[in-house]
This record gives structure tokens, C-alpha cells and sequence, in this order.
């Protein structure tokens, strides 16, 4: 577990599953923040102290890949954990080529993803 843990942004718009990451991310000693958006997400004045995104690729409004640029041109070098319901090779192979730290498809192992936050944060795994 992790004393003062890294807090880490879940940013999709299905709300179960925000709540079910939120859940898991915090058994793993994280701090966790959920939005359903996009915008909520930059909207939020303490999303400066995000260390990490779990980002969904397709959302309403802004998707994943196009926050992901918009972080990037504002200097805010996150790092991003992808996931998506939909197939897309193009989602991948554009997200990972912009620096994502990981790309996973629903449904994917909660210890994988925990895997990928650890590794993307520099931090050994439990």
C-alpha cells in the first residue's frame, strides 16, 4: 500500500464505471478523483494535482484522444492510462504514439490495469 498516495483521475462517462475504478483504484492506496467528462475534468480547479488519467477514448463531447492533445499543448504532461469498450486499432496505435502510458479494452484484468498505474507512475507494484 501506498502511504500518501499519487491521486489519480478517472475521467469516463459511464458512471458505473467510475465508480467501480474509483473503488478499485483506492483499495490500491491511490487517492482517486472521477469525472464523467472530459470538460468536468478541466473544468475542475485541483485537477493540477492529478498524477494520473484512466481516460475513456470515446465519450461525449471532448473524447479521450482529443483531451489527451489538448493536455499536451498546454504543457501538462500526465500520464494516461486508456481504456475503451470499442475496438479501434487506430484509437491505440494514435494514443500510444502520443505518449499514453497504456491502452486496455473492456473488459480488461483489474490487476493489468493496477500494473500499468504503477509502471506509468514509476512505483513498484504491492
Amino acid at each position: 500500500m501506498i502511504q500518501s498516495g499519487p491521486t489519480i483521475c478517472v475521467v469516463d462517462d459511464d458512471p458505473s464505471v467510475c465508480k467501480a475504478l474509483g473503488r478499485l483504484i483506492k483499495s490500491a492506496g491511490f487517492n482517486v478523483k472521477t469525472y464523467g467528462s472530459a470538460q468536468k475534468f478541466l473544468d475542475d480547479d485541483h485537477t493540477k494535482e492529478a498524477d494520473l488519467l484512466v481516460l475513456d477514448v470515446r465519450m461525449p463531447g471532448m473524447n479521450g484522444l482529443e483531451l489527451q492533445n489538448h493536455l499536451a499543448a498546454s504543457g501538462r504532461a500526465i500520464p494516461i492510462v486508456f481504456i475503451t469498450a470499442h475496438e479501434n486499432g487506430m484509437a491505440k496505435t494514435t494514443a500510444m504514439a502520443a505518449g499514453a502510458a497504456a491502452f486496455f479494452q473492456k473488459p480488461f484484468d483489474e490487476k493489468d490495469l493496477l500494473g500499468a498505474i504503477y509502471k506509468a507512475l514509476n512505483l513498484n507494484s504491492p
